[in-house]
């Protein structure tokens, strides 16, 4: 018999901490446009970073949630529609 895997799905009420605790772990995160977002070089944080995501779980469907997150406090990188910053 298959067994059932639940993972934990990040709620959209956690963004703010989960971008608090990404950015005290010592990882640069900023929202690209305005709908993905960037994790900075995290090599030298990795434990931190696999600590964080399990605490929040899965995030990817909260992507522009994210992003939008970013903008409003200014983390956040314009993409021209050449694609230059």
């Amino acid at each position: 018999m298959a067994e059932s895997i639940k993972q934990k799905l990040m709620k959209a009420s956690d963004i703010p901490a989960f971008v608090d605790d990404v950015i005290r772990a010592g990882c640069g995160i900023c929202a690209v446009g305005h709908d993905k977002y960037v994790l900075g070089d995290g090599e030298a944080v990795a434990d931190e970073l696999d600590d964080i995501e399990n605490k929040y779980g899965e995030r990817d469907f909260l992507k522009a949630e994210i992003a939008a997150y970013l903008r409003s406090i200014g983390r956040c990188v314009d993409v021209g529609a050449d694609g230059a910053g």
